[in-house]
């Protein structure tokens, strides 16, 4: 096992993910409010599509990966469902932790929190892969599936629960103008 080559990749990784999540923040405006485009982007400021700008470049960087290093790593798609479970779930537990306690979000700790929760994923990630955890690759697959199939769905077809909910216009998913 080469612990120098997955630490390359997984800080590659974190970094396309930071930078790319950042920019998918902002293409679906730039993109005309593109019905394709909705589908990886977030369409409005809710809990929910925000996780969309960590899960798709995650997701990517995982396929990518794959060829670079999980071939040779038995673990490695395991390792990176549970590292995007983990910072998703960060995500969420902090931002209604924080903002519960204080009574409102604040844009800088929103954005220092996607951040950490970039850093932990790939972190975990990481510690996995390199520590041989046993684990059903087919189960992580279909772990991943389920998300992607989730978020580009809830997009179009969105619960109304609170996660959902876009707190600037009180609407959800796609918001019509």
């Amino acid at each position: 096992m080469d612990i120098s080559k997955i630490k390359r990749y997984q800080i590659i990784s974190a970094i396309f993910v930071c930078i790319s999540g950042t920019l998918l923040h902002f293409t679906y405006k730039i993109f005309g409010e593109n019905k394709f485009v909705a589908s990886f982007s977030a369409v409005n400021e809710s809990v929910w599509e925000h996780l969309k700008l960590l899960f798709f470049p995650m997701l990517l960087t995982t396929i990518i990966g794959y060829f670079y290093i999980g071939k040779s790593h038995s673990n490695f798609l395991c390792s990176k469902a549970i590292g995007i479970i983990t910072a998703i779930f960060f995500i969420v537990v902090f931002f209604y932790t924080y903002s519960g306690i204080i009574g409102k979000s604040i844009l800088f700790i929103d954005i220092a929190s996607f951040f950490t929760a970039v850093i932990l994923g790939e972190y975990l990630s990481f510690k996995l892969m390199t520590n041989n955890l046993q684990c059903n690759n087919i189960f992580s697959v279909c772990v991943l599936i389920i998300l992607l199939i989730s978020f580009i769905s809830f997009t179009y077809f969105t619960p109304r629960l609170e996660l959902f909910k876009d707190p600037v216009t009180g609407k959800y998913g796609i918001i019509k103008k």
